[in-house]
């Protein structure tokens, strides 16, 4: 997809997140010289073509209380994992559930599941969830908790 100077500019607006007012969509047209609704309208339109791939809140797990923030990695059967992560998925306290090529022999896991709690008790609780859900299809499995955030962006597009 072509991108006019239009969308280049409400990309370069927008790539460090939202304006942090009531009407985001009316700043950013308000500083492009556009209106809230063109605005919102390209943006939909390069969200359905793929250039912006979602527009969603990023948290910062730590400052809002949420400490146990641990990456659940399981080892399933292929022809099960799409039918497994799919349930996983669906449960409320997973942000992101998803399939990964395995290494072996020193990585087996396939399947990832990010939770996140305020205590560990909390996040025992919530992996004991997914294990139980995942049942006799994992044959092993590994809790891979953050201790800082690295990256909260996603791609930049310079000047």
């Amino acid at each position: 997809m072509q991108l006019d100077d239009i969308d280049r500019q409400i990309i370069h607006a927008t790539q460090a997140g939202l304006p942090l007012v009531a009407e985001p969509y009316q700043a950013i047209a308000e500083q492009l010289g556009l209106t809230a609704e063109d605005v919102m309208q390209r943006m939909a339109k390069m969200q359905q073509q793929g250039v912006i791939r979602r527009i969603a809140a990023v948290p910062n797990h730590y400052k809002i209380g949420y400490h146990y923030n641990g990456m659940t990695v399981w080892d399933v059967e292929e022809e099960h994992v799409h039918r497994l992560g799919q349930r996983v998925a669906e449960l409320p306290f997973v942000s992101h559930c998803y399939q990964r090529p395995r290494h072996l022999p020193d990585w087996p896991y396939n399947l990832f599941a990010m939770v996140h709690a305020k205590t560990e008790q909390d996040a025992e609780r919530q992996i004991a969830v997914i294990a139980e859900l995942l049942g006799e299809d994992v044959r092993r499995q590994a809790v891979l908790y953050s201790t800082k955030i690295l990256k909260k962006t996603g791609l930049r597009i310079a000047g």
